[in-house]
């Protein structure tokens, strides 16, 4: 815990000295203490929205979970699947989520639902890509072994194919994780009532700067915690990965 508190530490003191020095206003940058103060004014409201913004990171990221395992599984397990439809997933992760914003309004209105597609839509690729590229990563002496002992197809899922490509879909999981949050942020500064996108939007359009950083740290804090409970979910749900591999 030392070095990332002191690299925290070491990234504040930049901060205030560069406002400090440089003299800046207030609604430019404030310094660190106005943001803490910022929060201590609005401390019930903050914490509330960022509940809201945190259950809505975890369900769009669990919708993306699920449905992009599924389409990788198909990707890998068929080819015709993977020539019909790779070429189509990677022009929609090309194209801009914000772009359709406007359209999201249409389809569905104000309210959760345009929050969560926006972060699937942010987040479900890198959970595809990890999880095709893992299952057709298989190590060519497991797939031997299991050919030799006449495994069925299934068997060979479940027991050789799945396990070796856990690591590479938690590298995908924890790419995506981060994702997810910056597909709810801005679903909430388009969409939502409620969640720290929201206070963002409308702090700053009233010129009070400290509550929108604020709102902004709280959010990279809920970043940091979703993502290092998906790598301690990794590293309890994988225990031989750390034991079979070198650090460095």
């Amino acid at each position: 815990m030392i070095w990332p508190v002191a690299g925290l530490a070491v990234a504040i003191a930049i901060w205030w000295l560069a406002t400090a020095v440089f003299t800046i206003n207030t609604v430019v940058l404030p310094a660190p203490p106005e943001v803490v103060d910022g929060f201590q004014r609005y401390r019930d409201l903050l914490l509330t929205e960022t509940w809201h913004t945190t259950v809505s990171t975890i369900l769009g990221f669990a919708l993306s979970l699920a449905v992009g395992v599924l389409i990788g599984v198909a990707i890998a397990a068929w080819r015709p699947f993977e020539r019909m439809f790779s070429p189509l997933l990677v022009a929609f992760n090309a194209v801009p989520k914000v772009a359709l914003a406007p359209l999201m309004l249409i389809w569905f209105g104000y309210g959760r639902t345009p929050i969560l597609a926006m972060a699937f839509m942010v987040c479900f690729f890198p959970i595809v890509l990890s999880t095709a590229t893992g299952l057709t990563s298989t190590p060519a002496d497991l797939a031997e072994l299991v050919r030799s002992m006449d495994a069925s197809r299934a068997q060979t899922f479940r027991r050789v194919r799945l396990p070796a490509a856990l690591p590479q879909i938690f590298v995908g999981l924890k790419v995506a994780m981060p994702l997810a949050v910056i597909g709810v942020v801005v679903g909430e500064m388009q969409y939502g009532s409620t969640g720290l996108g929201m206070i963002i939007v409308q702090t700053s359009g009233q010129g009070d700067t400290p509550t929108a950083f604020a709102a902004i740290a709280l959010l990279a804090l809920v970043s940091i915690v979703l993502y290092y409970l998906l790598v301690l979910v990794e590293r309890l749900a994988l225990p031989w990965v750390r034991a079979t591999t070198s650090a460095r």
